[in-house]
This record gives C-alpha cells, sequence and structure tokens, in this order.
C-alpha cells in the first residue's frame, strides 16, 4: 500500500511541475513576468514565480519534500501557504489566465483582502 501511495504522489508532484511550466508559458504571453524552473529531467520539484505587479511577487515551490505558496509586496512576506491551501492560490492564479484578466486589471490575491 505504501509503496503505491509513494507512487502516486511522484506522478502528482510531476504533473503538477508539468502544469506550472505551462502557467508560466501563458502568463508570459498574456505580459507577465513568469519563470518556472525545474532541477534535473525527472520532474520532481520545480520553483514558479510571477510578478503580478510593481514589486508584487508570487513563489510557489513544489517538490517531494512540499508544496508552498509564498507571496511578497516590497520584499516583505504576506502571507505564506502549504499544501491544498497553496494549491487553491495557485487555482486562483490560473483563473487570472482563464479570464484572460490582464496585469493591470488583476483580482486581489488572498493577502490583498485580508
Amino acid at each position: 500500500m505504501f509503496l503505491r501511495l509513494a507512487e502516486q504522489h511522484r506522478k502528482f508532484v510531476q504533473d503538477l511541475v508539468m502544469n506550472l511550466q505551462a502557467l508560466a508559458i501563458v502568463l508570459e504571453k498574456r505580459g507577465y513576468l513568469a519563470s518556472c524552473y525545474t532541477c534535473g529531467g525527472q520532474m520532481n520539484s520545480a520553483s514558479f514565480m510571477v510578478s503580478l505587479a510593481d514589486n508584487h511577487l508570487i513563489r510557489f515551490l513544489v517538490s517531494d519534500y512540499g508544496i508552498t505558496w509564498t507571496e511578497m509586496r516590497d520584499d516583505r512576506e504576506l502571507m505564506k501557504l502549504e499544501g491544498a491551501e497553496a494549491i487553491s492560490q495557485l487555482q486562483e492564479l490560473a483563473n487570472l489566465v482563464k479570464y484572460q484578466i490582464q496585469p493591470s486589471e488583476a483580482v486581489p490575491t488572498a493577502a490583498q483582502r485580508v
């Protein structure tokens, strides 16, 4: 049972990394500064970053060790989420692309709504 769960987790991380790469490409085409870096060819970790506005940066890290979402403004950390909460915030970011919202019209992120 545990070997099966470990393999499912590896596949989940690989799928998430592939989606982060695609999201970075689409965001760049929409005018955002975005990047997604992976280590090695196994796609078992990634660092995704996007600038939503001047001095407003989102960093999403995924690896076998965990998943984190960090939101920063003016080099200060506003919010840090992990696991499912981090993935939910990533979905909100993906909605920017889905609904074709331009950078200047970007909806407030969770830290801005608090």
